[in-house]
């Protein structure tokens, strides 16, 4: 609990049936929050359990700069507005205050606002660290720092790391679907039975990070998340903070990073949450041609006001310092980037200077970066960025938006689009599967098989995929091979791993029956060992954004659907010769050029007989002849299994 000490009367004390006006914000606070460059709001606005000269209690604060008047309210007052009134600050800032005696940890609480229209508002505490599970809407005042970490291991590790090349395998999750307790009590899993369950299976499968979609508290269960009111507390349907933070603990015990999906692109218009806060466009632009979304029927952040930058900005370094999240995935960064995203001509305003570009929103994404990896360098910020907007993973001092990473969703696309043709119609369409290496290295990429290619309509990655079960398992092997060995980093939506047969809806639990059959379990062993061979092979890591790490052999040979490349590591000879094969015409002596001559071993085979495949392995090294092909003096020839990927090391010349 915070000790705090009496300071002097504040001028409008008199409203207020108190002797002495204490506060946590000083005149420093105030003049970064108004600045735009106040990054860690969460410890001064809010509810805080502090004690005042002996005396237990919460300081309240809030942002409300147009209200007439502000209340606390809750059971300690009995939901009145008249017992605890608020005082303004007399700095101008628009910032409310009150500490009330004897009201702490776990007590729910509201603010009532009175607009300059006379209107009485209820609104929960954009600061709040907890709230009631929905479809209650009160804060809770909760002390989220009385929690006994025991990561410092991880951390010190993530922080030697933080310079080096490293690899990212992620496991993509929303917490309430991805296993119900039983057919009996089919509810989510808590927080502290992820932490178990969960936590086994990520570091079972050999994946490096996990991602959630959002879990900050979200009134509509069925908005996944992405409807995010309660912007610094962890949804209270699974548990207490503590407990998320016992769960981010034990991923870390394990090894696994973990990463949050971020909603600051859009907010909803619940009556009690961030919308008219004050009873004006507090938060959002009022003009809806800036302010409201289109698509998800939202409302959109006021990004050039000062004090909104400094709140989110907050509300990132928040989940990083007091969660020790790892990282945030930027949502719907397209959205805040364009003016005129998902609007018609006449439904939006151009900047001044006559362009779409949302130069305020730029300039917003520049600073969070910044802020962020200037707090926190060992992190990593990646943006869901949908467009060919330059320089997104470029650092800001290079004119770009200074994200770390960012969706390949071209890739994505375009490997789909493959994937569900026929084979003996891909040979028209080499094109797709071959296109993303023209762009590969402009961002630093990361390949993103995700929830938004399961849902609406779109079925399962499984039935997507043409062909009898034994061609549509085989494919998605195949897919899963190309996604790991091609340049970038990887990201998998839950249920994909073991080939998840229906749509993935985010109130029932997986199927994880599906496990107990071979085609799914053979899957699920790729997947592991595609993790497994991927954290620990430098070559598909050292250079993962950067040209030097990836040469064609071949791309042109459209007719037997196959094409060959190169994964090379720092070392001369950290070298991976990457086959894959896109019908299901087993080529028995299909000769592709290397670049060293000696003996090459096949480490990775997707058409083993251990995945369910039908074994048509290459066995024992290959060793190279002398016989130009590709380009290339030297040569090997390979058994190229049927919808299958084959991986070559190179193992050095012949003694």
């Amino acid at each position: 609990m915070k000790k705090m000490a009496t300071k002097k009367k504040s001028p409008s004390a008199t409203a207020v049936e108190q002797e002495e006006w204490f506060s946590l914000l000083t005149d420093y606070d105030i003049h970064l929050f108004k600045s735009g460059r106040h990054f860690r709001l969460y410890e001064k606005l809010g509810a805080h359990p502090v004690e005042v000269n002996g005396v237990r209690g919460t300081f309240f604060a809030v942002w409300a700069p147009n209200a007439v008047t502000v209340a606390v309210i809750g059971n300690f007052n009995h939901w009145k507005r008249g017992e605890s009134q608020m005082s303004p600050r007399w700095d101008a800032s628009g910032i409310w205050e009150l500490f009330i005696p004897e009201v702490g940890h776990g007590e729910a609480y509201k603010f009532s606002i009175e607009s300059k229209e006379g209107q009485l508002l209820e609104k929960g505490d954009p600061f709040a660290f907890y709230w009631e599970e929905p479809p209650r809407t009160a804060s809770i005042v909760w002390d989220t720092e009385d929690y006994d970490w025991q990561d410092h291991a991880w951390l010190e590790n993530r922080a030697q790391k933080a310079s080096a090349a490293q690899p990212y395998a992620v496991y993509e999750v929303h917490l309430g679907s991805w296993k119900r307790k039983s057919e009996e009590d089919s509810r989510s899993l808590t927080y502290r039975e992820l932490a178990d369950e969960l936590v086994a299976h990520v570091a079972y499968m050999g994946f490096t990070h996990v991602e959630f979609l959002p879990v900050m508290e979200h009134p509509f269960y069925g908005s996944w998340g992405y409807q995010v009111l309660g912007y610094f507390a962890p949804t209270s349907r699974y548990g207490t903070p503590q407990e998320f933070k016992y769960l981010v603990d034990a991923f870390h015990k394990a090894g696994i990073g973990v990463i949050l999906d971020w909603v600051p692109s859009h907010f909803p218009g619940d009556e009690y949450g961030l919308f008219r806060f004050d009873g004006t466009h507090l938060f959002e632009h009022q003009d809806p041609r800036i302010g409201f979304h289109p698509d998800w029927k939202s409302y959109i952040y006021n990004y050039g006001r000062n004090e909104v930058r400094s709140i989110l900005i907050s509300n990132a370094l928040y989940w990083l310092e007091r969660y020790h999240i790892d990282g945030l995935r930027v949502d719907a960064v397209a959205s805040m980037l364009y003016l005129d995203y998902s609007r018609e001509s006449g439904e939006w305003i151009p900047n001044k200077y006559g362009g779409n570009e949302n130069l305020e929103a730029i300039q917003f994404l520049r600073e969070l970066n910044e802020a962020t990896y200037g707090a926190f360098p060992d992190t990593i910020m990646i943006a869901e960025e949908s467009t060919s907007w330059p320089n997104v993973s470029k650092p800001t001092y290079m004119g770009g938006l200074g994200f770390g990473q960012k969706w390949m969703m071209g890739w994505m696309h375009d490997a789909l689009n493959y994937f569900t043709k026929d084979p003996i119609h891909r040979k028209y369409h080499q094109n797709e599967i071959s296109f993303s290496v023209m762009y590969a290295f402009t961002e630093n990429f990361m390949l993103p098989l995700s929830h938004d290619e399961v849902v609406h309509g779109k079925g399962a990655l499984i039935s997507r995929m043409p062909g009898d079960e034994w061609q549509r398992f085989a494919n998605m092997r195949l897919l899963y091979g190309l996604m790991y060995m091609h340049p970038g980093s990887q990201l998998l939506f839950m249920g994909g791993e073991f080939g998840q047969t229906s749509e993935w809806k985010h109130d029932q639990s997986l199927d994880w029956h599906l496990v107990q059959y071979e085609v799914h379990h053979g899957l699920m062993r790729w997947v592991k060992e595609l993790n497994t061979f991927y954290t620990q092979t430098t070559a598909l890591y050292e250079k993962a954004f950067d040209s030097r790490g990836f040469q064609w052999i071949d791309h042109h040979d459209s007719d037997n659907s196959v094409i060959a490349f190169l994964r090379l590591g720092e070392e001369t000879d950290d070298v991976l010769l990457v086959v894959c094969n896109f019908t299901p015409t087993v080529h028995d002596t299909y000769r592709v050029g290397v670049p060293l001559p000696g003996s090459w071993t096949e480490c990775l085979n997707s058409d083993a007989e251990l995945y369910q495949g039908s074994g048509v392995l290459n066995g024992k090294s290959v060793l190279s002849e002398t016989c130009p092909c590709h380009g290339r003096e030297q040569s090997i020839v390979l058994k190229l299994p049927p919808l299958g990927i084959s991986v070559m090391r190179y193992e050095g010349k012949q003694q």
